[in-house]
């Protein structure tokens, strides 16, 4: 069972496949959580529900939130085995599981070297994901993730290109890039490369990849050659996820973050200029402690001012251990009040954005039942007879079904 990012997707495959090799395919692995307490609480619920299931099985809790409170973990009834962030992709802890303590976790901060997961295929057989970055150097104020993941380190380039044309070979059609921090890519390299050095690689020497996606970046880092890409290359996608959280330049200080509102809205006009079909999206924090009605009202504004359309909203969650749970809190009704409030603005810019594309011709990546994506992240269906995943379909958009594109595979 998997909780939270791309990355924690990514690496439950090769946990899958670990495990499986040494013969624990039938334990019970649960990949946690840490962004927010509620991910914490819902993975503590997960393991409860599934020793209910699987009486007699062994679990196996991992993941940032079992790396940053093994204790809390451990000391659950249903849990047999802590394991670290290190320890979950080590062979040898799976090989030695029948002989491992109730807890296995070691030092993150002390890992210096991330070598990327070679891994033929995800069940989808359509969108794969590619480690080529993990961990954190920052000190955002809200955020305990650098102490799940320990210091920034990056995937050598000759190692992403493998594991990217490894996929494609294997018969997917998009691979997303990610990463912990993805855009700090290659400073801790030799010659320290950027992200856009890297996307440009691998588009050079895996010619036959259709699509190759970013997911979360830092607007403040991106290198001029990846806007360079972002501009002019049709197989890099018109979507951008950016790590905004607020829009108000004290709340972003007391964030700890290193951009400001007009940094923000700088880059989105620059990139828009260049591609004006891009589609942006953005993790939004509601809430945050110290945020007046004005500083709230600033954030809110960004969803139109930068123009985004995919947002993630959080409700600020204190996590113990960081200095945003030390500063002074805003009241839990007021956050989840602000949080509907960003939610439903960002219900209506992504329902005008999609009814933008009515009528439009669009490709869509074929995964299941007809359903997929299109270049820019809307999730699109097919109307007609069944499709196979991995095919890449092109039509007219008919008209919407909830925030889904209704598509005429036949126009």
């Amino acid at each position: 069972m998997t909780f939270g990012c791309r990355l924690n997707a990514l690496e439950s495959e090769r946990i899958r496949a670990l495990a499986t090799a040494a013969g624990h395919d039938d334990a019970v692995i649960v990949n946690t959580c840490a962004v927010t307490q509620e991910a914490v609480r819902q993975a503590r619920q997960a393991i409860r529900k599934a020793r209910r299931e699987n009486p007699a099985a062994r679990i196996i809790a991992t993941g940032c939130a079992a790396q940053i409170d093994p204790a809390a973990f451990a000391a659950m009834d249903e849990v047999d085995v802590v394991a670290g962030n290190a320890e979950k992709l080590s062979p040898g802890f799976w090989q030695g599981l029948d002989r491992a303590g109730p807890v296995a976790v070691t030092d993150i901060m002390e890992v210096r070297e991330t070598a990327g997961h070679l891994i033929e295929g995800f069940a989808s057989r359509t969108r794969a994901f590619v480690e080529v970055q993990n961990g954190c150097d920052h000190r955002c104020t809200f955020c305990i993730i650098p102490f799940g993941r320990g210091p920034s380190r990056s995937v050598p380039m000759g190692r992403v290109v493998d594991a990217v044309r490894l996929l494609v070979d294997s018969g997917h059609r998009e691979v997303v890039l990610t990463g912990v921090d993805l855009t700090s890519y290659g400073g801790d390299l030799p010659g320290a490369p950027r992200l856009g050095a890297l996307v440009g690689r691998i588009l050079k020497l895996v010619p036959d990849l259709a699509r190759l996606r970013l997911s979360s970046i830092d607007s403040i880092e991106v290198d001029d050659e990846l806007v360079d890409l972002i501009a002019d290359e049709p197989r890099l996608m018109p979507h951008l996820h950016l790590s905004l959280q607020a829009g108000d330049d004290m709340v972003l200080k007391r964030m700890k973050r290193r951009h400001l509102r007009a940094d923000a809205l700088a880059f989105c006009a620059s990139i828009r200029a260049r591609r004006p079909d891009i589609a942006f999206g953005a993790d939004i924090i509601a809430g945050f402690p110290t945020e007046t009605d004005e500083m709230f009202e600033n954030t809110r504004r960004i969803i139109e001012d930068c123009g985004l359309t995919h947002i993630h909203v959080f409700p600020f969650s204190p996590r113990t251990g960081t200095p945003a749970a030390r500063m002074p809190q805003v009241d839990r009704q007021t956050v989840k009040a602000r949080a509907a409030i960003l939610r439903a603005e960002a219900g209506a810019a992504m329902g005008r954005a999609l009814a933008a594309q009515v009528g439009r011709s669009v490709a869509v990546l074929v995964e299941d039942g007809n359903k997929g994506r299109t270049p820019h992240y809307f999730s699109a269906r097919i109307e007609g007879a069944a499709i196979a995943p991995g095919t890449m379909m092109t039509g007219r958009v008919t008209g919407l079904s909830g925030e889904t594109l209704v598509v005429d595979g036949a126009s």
